[in-house]
């Protein structure tokens, strides 16, 4: 799972970033508000964390603007704030949860938690292609009762793939939905990681190989002598 935290305290945003890194979640850091809505804006975020007195663009800006694009991603604001009417004015600006500082790491992933098991409405335990299933509660990979555990970068690879089975996934989008933007990954790195996957799906006897499109990207397809 993916998390934008947008906070200007930069030890409060690394001190989030870790509490969360802990619980093995990806998190990319803004340190503004401006910045916080580009990288929102992108949609490859499973929650934002988002302060609202921010330089730039304020939190409440930042939701609204996300709302109005169509950006559904679960907003959970955090502000020093504890005015009934400042809470109203968060949710109505697009927010789906808000927190008051200071506050516990218990509480802060308790209400992360919550805002994943929200998100959609349905908890889904399993993502289907042709002949395999991943199961996102363990990361095991399996085909005809045969399955296989994947390691964390090899688990979120995959759910990317099966869950766009169809349509050609960039080694640009990998590297930004599995290392984050401020890595220092490169084509290499996800090359490599294919390459487990590819023979975990060997292993597994599954019918599905992860198709190289040259210099664009991967997607799943049935093997042609299946």
């Amino acid at each position: 799972m993916q998390i934008l935290v947008v906070e200007d305290e930069k030890r409060l945003a690394e001190g989030l970033a870790h509490i969360l890194k802990e619980q093995k979640y990806m998190v990319d850091i803004a340190y503004d508000g401006r910045d916080g809505l580009d990288l929102a804006i992108s949609g490859i975020y499973d929650i934002i964390i988002l302060d609202i007195m921010l330089p730039k663009m304020n939190g409440y800006e930042v939701a609204a603007f996300l709302r109005k694009e169509k950006v559904a991603t679960p907003i959970l604001m955090l502000t020093a704030k504890d005015q009934i009417s400042d809470k109203v004015k968060g949710l109505d600006a697009g927010a789906d949860d808000y927190m008051t500082k200071p506050f516990s790491p218990e509480e802060l992933l308790a209400r992360v938690r919550a805002l994943t098991r929200r998100q959609g409405e349905v908890v889904i335990d399993e993502v289907e292609f042709h002949d395999i299933k991943l199961n996102l509660s363990t990361c095991d990979l399996s085909c005809n009762g045969k399955s296989v555990h994947l390691n964390f970068k090899e688990f979120e690879i995959m759910k990317i793939l099966m869950q766009n089975p169809l349509i050609v996934t960039t080694k640009e989008e990998l590297i930004v939905k599995v290392w984050g933007y401020d890595s220092n990954a490169v084509d290499n790195n996800v090359e490599v990681y294919i390459s487990f996957l590819r023979k975990k799906l060997d292993f597994i006897s599954s019918k599905i190989e992860i198709a190289s499109l040259r210099k664009i990207g991967y997607r799943l397809e049935v093997k042609t002598n299946a």
